[in-house]
């Protein structure tokens, strides 16, 4: 693959010393080509990493490119799986970790090395047309994200799983306090945060149902 894309943890450490970069590199493996499928096995998305370390938290002046791409895939009434889309994604590396829905939807997490920088969640139709990107002051007021656990390259601001649910059309991500369910259809989310033996919601608009 691409250079950039075989760091090792030792080549971590070295970027790590770099001016501009975190003080201390974490355990992060190098950026691959990966795929997720959808529960049902009818899409999946292959994600290809992107060459724009740069435009990474903590490596400013390093190389910058073309960020990560998606391929949407689709399985055809013969067992093969036909292209449909592809898409350039809003992580310069890759997400962190991404999911697809049973309708085709692409849902990521937080960005490669970058946990809590950049956009945090974003999703896309099974054409690959972006729903929508949120950051972290998106999603939280900004006395909550100074209080989320940090390490050199990374705000730690889930705290549990993230998964399409049972009904393929809404993503949960667990975080400190609470969970959001975005609506992958529009984007809208639900928060709920847990408060001894009540919970309180906020919300972007209201979820579709």
């Amino acid at each position: 693959m691409r250079s950039t894309a075989r760091l090792t943890l030792a080549g971590l450490a070295f970027l790590a010393a770099l001016p501009g970069a975190p003080a201390s590199a974490d355990d992060w493996p190098g950026p691959q080509i990966r795929e997720a499928f959808s529960e049902s096995r009818q899409y999946f998305v292959r994600v290809i990493p992107g060459r724009s370390i740069g435009d990474s938290f903590g490596f400013r002046g390093m190389q910058k490119g073309a960020y990560a791409t998606a391929e949407f895939y689709r399985r055809e009434a013969d067992r093969s799986y036909r292209l449909l889309a592809e898409a350039t994604l809003r992580n310069p590396m890759a997400p962190a970790d991404f999911y697809v829905s049973n309708e085709g939807y692409l849902a990521t997490v937080d960005n490669w090395h970058n946990a809590g920088y950049g956009q945090v969640v974003t999703l896309y139709d099974r054409a690959g047309k972006l729903v929508r990107a949120y950051g972290l002051e998106e999603l939280f007021p900004a006395e909550e994200i100074k209080a989320f656990p940090r390490t050199a390259s990374s705000i730690e601001w889930r705290a549990g799983p993230a998964f399409v649910r049972g009904d393929q059309r809404t993503f949960l991500v667990s975080a400190h306090g609470g969970d959001f369910v975005f609506a992958l259809d529009s984007g809208e989310f639900r928060f709920c945060e847990y408060h001894e033996k009540s919970f309180h919601c906020r919300t972007s608009l209201p979820l579709k149902r």
